[in-house]
């Protein structure tokens, strides 16, 4: 227990990674609400929206409007795939921005309809541009595991995709089991790898609970060294292009189990159970992780 950190950082993906999935038509003033509750929970890293054609996503159609009503407290983070992306996050007054690039030229193909190489140069003047404006660069590191086409992935490969966008000059890997593929040996293995070649950058491990071994990649994780992950409350989420991937590892439960360690984050699970309240009636499934149903069952 020694080695594991004593304070951990929760980025909540839940308002864009979370709801970009949703069959229903979210409000808008109720993802501003979703988000000014978590941030009342003590969330101050939040992908809060995205920037892609509403042709594609249009849950996200309402990007300039929820950037134009948002609170400013601590890091907001909009998903920017292409350089329009960015224009137009700029124009909303976005300064971070998170943008993706699957380790599987597979995955990139049916989400991008890119080859992982050619995503890669493709975002390098973007980047460096964003850079030499002195704004925050989170890079999303998907298929980091396995890939839903072509199979387990080696971990070079991941490695060297992680290695790029170092060298480019990215503030944070978020890394990411895109279709929850992953157990806690290859977890380990993985992150340990990743902060000794890459000490001075952000690391953030993104897991999905699809097999229900989310809690148990985080703890692996924990032993690794990571201090930071990705959550989603309610269990929110999935991949349109990763068949059978269901929610990213719940806010909620993640809490219960860092709690559980004695491991501090600033955050308080009731209230993140209140910003779910916030959302839940507007989706179109139940939110079915075991915190929340306590949560529920103590009102």
């Amino acid at each position: 227990m020694s080695s594991l950190p004593k304070n951990v950082t929760l980025i909540e993906v839940g308002p864009r990674d979370g709801l970009q999935n949703e069959k229903n038509s979210i409000p808008t003033d109720q993802k501003l609400a979703f988000i000014h509750a978590l941030q009342q929970a003590g969330l101050h890293e939040m992908e809060v929206t995205s920037f892609v054609s509403p042709k594609w996503v249009p849950q996200m159609s309402d990007s300039m409007e929820i950037m134009a009503n948002i609170r400013k407290q601590g890091r907001q983070l909009v998903l920017t795939p292409n350089a329009r992306g960015v224009e137009n996050a700029l124009r909303a007054g976005a300064d971070s921005m998170a943008v993706f690039v699957g380790v599987s030229d597979t995955f990139n193909q049916h989400n991008i309809n890119r080859t992982t190489e050619e995503s890669v140069e493709t975002l390098r003047p973007i980047i460096d541009q964003l850079k030499k404006d002195h704004h925050f660069v989170r890079a999303c590191i998907s298929t980091a595991f396995h890939c839903p086409y072509e199979g387990f992935i080696p971990q070079e490969q991941t490695l060297s995709l992680c290695r790029q966008f170092v060298d480019m000059g990215v503030d944070e890997l978020s890394v990411a089991d895109t279709d929850g593929m992953a157990n806690p040996l290859a977890s380990f293995t993985l992150f340990q790898e990743l902060k000794q070649q890459f000490p001075n950058i952000l690391l953030t491990a993104h897991f999905h609970d699809t097999r229900k071994l989310g809690l148990a990649n985080i703890y692996a994780s924990l032993q690794a060294g990571v201090d930071r992950f990705d959550t989603s409350a309610g269990g929110l989420g999935g991949c349109p292009f990763a068949p059978g991937a269901t929610g990213n590892v719940a806010t909620e439960d993640v809490l219960y189990l860092l709690e559980s360690l004695n491991i501090e984050t600033g955050v308080d699970m009731d209230k993140v159970c209140l910003a779910v309240d916030e959302v839940a009636p507007y989706l179109s499934r139940p939110i079915e992780t075991a915190m929340y149903n306590l949560y529920k069952r103590r009102k």
